[in-house]
């Protein structure tokens, strides 16, 4: 009985392990990109570059890792098209997230980096 309940408990853990860079990628979109800004400036044509990155990132990493996928078990992926896929299932994801945020207004706070004004007083020195 002991053995199955610790058999279960890195069965968990294992698979927490392996959601975790999923789960901290959706917190990232959901609570640290301001959405309500981010989709205009995709749609006045920002979408462009990013789709850009996405395709040289996936283009180097086919460079670095030239191998096929076989993790689909039946099919195999050939080198460059499932680098691709992946990235691209990152991106949409982080999209699905900025829906998501829009749906249920989760705009994160406004931060200011700019330097706060300094009070000056108004004396007239004649």
């Amino acid at each position: 009985m002991r053995s199955a309940i610790v058999e279960f408990a890195n069965d968990l853990l294992s698979l927490l392990l392996a959601l975790a860079p999923w789960a901290l990628w959706c917190v990232w979109w959901l609570f640290a990109v301001n959405w309500r800004q981010a989709w205009p400036m995709l749609a006045a044509g920002g979408w462009a570059p990013a789709v850009l990155l996405l395709v040289m990132a996936s283009m180097a990493w086919a460079m670095i890792d030239a191998r096929p996928c076989s993790c689909l078990g039946v099919l195999i992926v050939p080198n460059g098209w499932w680098q691709l896929g992946c990235l691209s299932t990152l991106a949409a994801l982080a999209l699905v997230c900025g829906w998501v945020q829009g749906r249920f207004a989760w705009t994160p706070p406004e931060i200011s980096t700019e330097p706060p004004l300094e009070a000056h007083e108004h004396v007239a020195h004649h």
